[in-house]
């Protein structure tokens, strides 16, 4: 039973970083900063539920460092 488990949680990840592949999130001309990857990582949790309308996005807030 665990390792059926195990299969099922390796093969929805992998459906993620398909989506995620898809969508252009691993491309070399994007700006690594917090919502890009809190957009990524949402959407390969987010597993086989990006195929049936799930398009999960994060908006983040970083502080400012001060003057």
């Amino acid at each position: 039973m665990k390792s059926l488990i195990g299969i099922i949680v390796v093969v929805w990840l992998v459906v993620g970083v398909l989506a995620a592949f898809q969508r252009g999130y691993f491309g070399d001309d994007r700006d690594v900063n917090c919502k890009t990857f809190g957009d990524t990582s949402l959407t390969i949790l987010a597993g086989p539920l990006n195929y049936v309308g799930v398009n999960p996005k994060i908006e983040c807030r970083t502080p400012q460092p001060s003057k």
